[in-house]
């Protein structure tokens, strides 16, 4: 259960004023013992502020490389056309020494429509087998 802060300002000071121990009054109101000393240290450290909930805060996903390095790595795609994403790859972790992956690089190169499909060659299939087995006969 969520609470509002001035409801925690309030069983901070129910907890502190009560005649039974902390661990019977905290089972009575059913907090935590951990919760209940979390809220005591934000209290104490900053008021009834330190109280109010916050909203979490994102942090870098760890396998995902920041957009300064995306956008070095396209760059260095535009600046040498004629190396593959793997070669391109190796170029940038060597030159870098920041660590991009061959399928990394394909990706954002396929996203800015650097890499085409690659053009297929339509084959027939033949009713016969050129070199057909001699054995079964």
């Amino acid at each position: 259960m969520r609470y509002l802060a001035s409801d925690k300002v309030e069983i901070i000071q129910l907890v502190q004023n009560s005649d039974l121990s902390v661990r019977q009054t905290l089972t009575r109101l059913d907090i935590h013992k951990s919760t209940f000393y979390n809220w005591l240290k934000r209290y104490e450290e900053n008021g009834v502020d330190g109280l109010e909930d916050k909203k979490p805060i994102p942090h870098a996903v760890w396998n995902k490389i920041t957009e300064d390095h995306c956008e070095a790595v396209i760059e260095l795609a535009l600046e040498k056309p004629d190396l593959s994403p793997r070669e391109l790859a190796v170029n940038y972790t060597d030159n870098k020494a920041y660590f991009v992956s061959e399928s990394t690089v394909h990706r954002l190169l396929k996203e800015q429509d650097l890499i085409t499909s690659p053009a297929y060659i339509l084959m027939e299939a033949s009713d016969k087998f050129q070199q057909p087995t001699t054995r079964g006969e």
